[in-house]
């Protein structure tokens, strides 16, 4: 059963053998554990949290790693491997049930991501989870995110099930967290028509139990450790840089053809294309290696993490033409090494920037993204005062822990 009597600044006899070791409470008169930018030092419990993970990798894992080390919480990850991810959507509740009830770790929460079916999880793991509150963390949803049209689940008509796991997540849930207001929104919003699709009993009644407790919770990033390898070298010629996964929902097309006419114009610039590539990579890729041969610096994916932050410091200009994206974790990198974004006004983007800078930064149409696009290549000396740092620091792990911290401590069955 969950500790429920948090120690406070009150509790300073207990200064030698509380049995807490590195709580981060760093104002109750314990021995100092180091951990001074965690949320615990209000006085707060320190919990004990399984963290579950069915698709460990990517943002995926770099966000539960970053929590798991910077919390004051004292967290377990039980994960399973990032692929088959709609096999994890479905399978990845048994096996980590399987994982939860066999391990030692009686936490105080049980934190899910999107990608478990919570409800399943409960049902399986219920001798030992029946008094454990749970909250889940919305990276993404598969009621909102735009399907590939080669996907065979659509063309069979079986894209609804994967949402409906997310819908009953969020219901199962104590806590629901999203990456950004607008990821927030739009899956509230969805939720009508989604479920009004169903024959009968659709319970929309429980979108507003749903919206009662949602919360928006950023994304926690390590963005500190690009610092090392800045660079204040300057560049002949302007760099755009593509830092994205190269697929479909990234609209790599429109960011290809726009460079191709910038090179029918012989405006100089160069290009630096990282991400990471997929068995199914749009045929736009091999079509830009050709066309703009001239202008590569780097097409493929970065080996290592000093490799990507180094190609991300040379870079000047980040034009995203992106049809999707929750956060945008790689926006968000590349705007903290200072390179100038160009945004569509669409998705979480407007949240990352003061509303004062949105006019030299979004555009609205195809037409927009070129003029702001070229202005940026001309004079890409103005484009290269850009600080991004200033924008974006707040979601380093060092800000956002506290927010996490408090939130995370405060869930209730």
């Amino acid at each position: 059963m969950p500790n429920t009597n948090p120690i406070s600044k009150q509790d300073s006899s207990q200064t030698e053998d509380c049995g807490l070791p590195d709580c981060g409470l760093t104002d109750c008169g314990l021995t100092d554990c180091g951990l001074t930018d965690c949320g615990l030092s209000k006085g707060l419990l320190r919990r004990k949290i399984t963290l579950l993970e069915p698709f460990f990798t990517g943002s995926h894992r770099q966000w539960a790693e970053g929590l798991q080390r910077h919390s004051g919480h004292e967290i377990e990850l039980l994960t399973l491997q990032g692929r088959h991810w709609k096999w994890r959507m479905y399978g990845g509740a048994v096996a980590l049930a399987d994982k939860f009830n066999k391990s030692d770790f009686l936490p105080d929460l049980i934190l899910a991501s999107d990608m478990l079916d919570l409800a399943t999880f409960l049902s399986l793991a219920r001798k030992k989870s029946k008094d454990i509150p749970a909250a889940v963390y919305f990276h993404e949803n598969q009621i909102t995110y735009p399907w590939s049209p080669d996907d065979k689940d659509v063309q069979l008509g079986r894209d609804n099930q994967y949402g409906f796991i997310n819908y009953t997540t969020a219901l199962t849930a104590g806590a629901v967290f999203f990456n950004s207001l607008f990821h927030k929104n739009i899956f509230l919003e969805s939720l009508p028509k989604f479920l009004r699709q169903f024959p009968d009993h659709r319970g929309l009644e429980n979108i507003g139990h749903i919206a009662a407790k949602s919360k928006v919770l950023y994304l926690g990033m390590d963005l500190n450790k690009f610092d090392k390898y800045k660079t204040t070298a300057k560049n002949k010629a302007p760099i755009i840089l593509w830092n994205h996964r190269w697929e479909y929902d990234k609209n790599p097309e429109l960011f290809f053809e726009i460079l191709f006419q910038l090179k029918k114009e012989n405006i100089a610039f160069g290009l630096i294309v990282l991400g990471k590539a997929y068995k199914k990579t749009p045929p736009i890729f091999a079509e830009a290696k050709n066309i703009l041969a001239e202008n590569i610096l780097h097409f493929g994916y970065a080996d290592n993490f000093p490799e990507y932050a180094k190609w991300l410091w040379k870079a000047d200009i980040l034009p995203v033409t992106s049809n999707q994206d929750f956060f945008g974790g790689s926006i968000v990198e590349a705007v903290y090494c200072n390179c100038f974004p160009i945004l569509p006004k669409r998705l979480a983007y407007p949240e990352h920037l003061p509303a004062e800078m949105h006019g030299q930064h979004f555009y609205e149409n195809k037409k927009g993204f070129y003029e702001i696009l070229k202005r940026a290549v001309i004079g890409f000396e103005n484009a290269r005062r850009f600080s991004g740092s200033n924008y974006v620091a707040k979601y380093d792990w060092p800000e956002m822990i506290k927010e996490y911290d408090l939130l995370l401590g405060q869930i209730k069955r």
